[in-house]
């Protein structure tokens, strides 16, 4: 498993277009975005905006990190890697794991790059950062868990591909993450509370503003690794049948 993880990552490390969809994308649409929605608005509602926007774009882009993921898995189904390892004594979990661990560690410092280009190019405050790093922890761990079952559900890159920009954009729309959540419908109000982009970014505004209340975090964190946690069981149920579709 640590082999599998080292060779990955060093691999995701050196793939410059990854790093340009996980960082270079978001940093451009948040400094066009907050461009767009401040421009002829007072200072309060600058600051208000701002506030929304860059965790609201932190959420929305981790879920891009899907799309990796299934390259990654149906290019090692489709050359055989797969197989090729079930036949040696590394387990199926340990073989999962060292493929997930790598994209993890990339979500993870996508976040924090993403909440410190705020904080130094916006000023925005990052009032609790122990709550910021542990809502960072559990939504890269639910987000890189779909990834992963997803990846061994979907037959093709395409289908991965439209199934996550569906995941990303209309979690982002229902979430609330491109506009205040109040100002929705009330029946879209009703779809976002299911899904996990409302309550991280809902989370994620409270800790940066310091306003952080213990049972609604409790009840984030508890969303998040529930979603994760489903999202983890179905990859296992799915590994025997993608396995089977390995080339030999």
């Amino acid at each position: 498993m640590i082999a599998i993880f080292k060779v990955e990552l060093k691999k995701h490390a050196q793939d410059k277009g990854l790093f340009f969809w996980m960082l270079g994308l978001p940093i451009l649409f948040t400094i066009i975005f907050i461009a767009i929605f401040t421009a002829n608005t007072d200072a309060a509602m600058r600051q208000e905006v701002i506030l929304s926007i860059i965790p609201g774009y932190v959420v929305m882009f981790v879920f891009f990190i899907m799309i990796s993921m299934v390259q990654v898995f149906i290019k090692d189904r489709d050359k055989g890697t797969t197989s090729r390892l079930a036949s040696t004594p590394l387990s199926s979990f340990h073989y999962l794991l060292g493929k997930w661990l790598p994209f993890m560690c990339i979500v993870l410092i996508q976040i924090i790059v993403l909440f410190l280009f705020g904080r130094l190019v916006y000023d925005v405050p990052l009032g609790e950062p122990i709550t910021l790093l542990i809502l960072s922890l559990f939504i890269t761990f639910t987000v890189t868990a779909i990834g992963l079952a997803m990846s061994l559900t979907v037959n093709t890159e395409n289908m991965g591909i439209a199934i996550t920009q569906i995941i990303a954009l209309g979690g982002a729309m229902l979430g609330g993450l491109w506009v205040p959540f109040e100002m929705m419908p009330d029946f879209m109000q009703t779809i976002g509370r299911f899904l996990p982009q409302y309550w991280a970014h809902q989370s994620f505004q409270d800790a940066m503003a310091g306003t952080t209340e213990l049972t609604e975090l409790i009840k984030t964190l508890a969303i998040l690794f529930a979603v994760g946690l489903a999202a983890i069981i179905t990859a296992m149920i799915r590994y025997p049948s993608f396995l089977r579709k390995s080339v030999g």
